[in-house]
């Protein structure tokens, strides 16, 4: 006889296996998050502490039972964080502002206009990804050194107004807009701009957001080519301004002080994240796929 076949036991032990699996996942993504986010914990709660009692713990303590909000206070009164996130705020505003207008019109030519050697122009575009950065830096290094705009907003924000990978990726997104709409609006009489303006940035709203979030992160956190260009304080940024509170600052010692200066740099961009997570993943997603 042939043996009856229990689907009731076999749905039940397939629930307990992909429950257990579930489990597993979650108890290994918590303790892969535990282990991202300690390093921002650690930083906030010794920013919370005084110099005092940080300095008294010869073992490091997880906690505190007496936060302090002063070391936030000297980060602004002590030394000029204040001027740093100024600068910050303007060198950051004009470069991503300056870089979506080059790489828009860019990309809208590589996308929809027809020009002899297009695509060779293009590969060789992508070919400079190859180049190694620090060959890059040198060269804008001794051009803007030539041109006498060392210490100046110009300098600073110049060489970051093209991305040769963020031309490529909307353009790949500008691809996905039918033909037919734009060859319908040139017989409309509608010009380029005009077309680009209307409806490829519309469209592509999601992907302007993701390009726009990403340069924003790139420029708070540049470090090389600000400390490079400048050694003014006044056109500081706040990567760079770190440098110069360990060393003239607080001190070497006064730990606490310096982590409430990180914490107040980081936040913003915390902030941006969280808030705009989705938009990114989708931006770059649709970025990166053709339909």
């Amino acid at each position: 006889m042939e043996k009856k076949i229990d689907y009731g036991k076999i749905e039940k032990r397939a629930k307990i296996r992909k429950k257990t699996a579930n489990i597993i996942t979650y108890l290994l993504l918590a303790f892969w998050a535990a282990m991202v986010l300690f390093p921002f914990y650690w930083m906030v709660l010794t920013s919370l502490k005084s110099y005092g009692a940080y300095n008294s713990e010869y073992i490091p303590k997880f906690y505190t039972l007496s936060p302090t909000f002063q070391n936030y206070v000297d980060a602004f009164t002590t030394v000029s964080l204040g001027r740093y996130l100024i600068n910050t705020v303007i060198f950051t505003a004009a470069t991503t502002a300056l870089m979506l207008a080059v790489i828009t019109l860019a990309a809208f030519a590589f996308a929809r206009l027809e020009f002899r050697g297009k695509n060779i122009v293009f590969v060789l575009f992508l070919s400079l990804m190859m180049i190694p950065n620090e060959l890059v830096i040198i060269t804008n290094f001794v051009t803007i050194t030539d041109l006498n705009m060392r210490n100046t907003f110009q300098g600073l924000i110049l060489p970051s107004v093209t991305s040769i990978f963020y031309i490529y990726l909307l353009k790949e997104n500008f691809e996905q807009i039918p033909g037919s709409l734009y060859y319908a609006a040139k017989v409309d009489g509608t010009s380029d701009f005009k077309y680009l303006w209307k409806v490829m940035i519309p469209i592509s709203k999601p992907t302007l957001v993701t390009i726009t979030i990403l340069k924003v992160i790139e420029c708070w956190n540049s470090y090389v080519w600000p400390r490079l260009i400048t050694d003014d304080e006044d056109y500081y940024l706040v990567s760079n301004g770190i440098q110069e509170i360990r060393e003239n600052g607080f001190g070497r010692e006064n730990i606490p002080a310096m982590m409430a200066a990180v914490v107040v740099i980081s936040v913003p961009l915390v902030v941006l994240f969280l808030m705009f997570h989705r938009k990114i993943m989708a931006g770059v997603a649709r970025g990166g796929t053709k339909g």
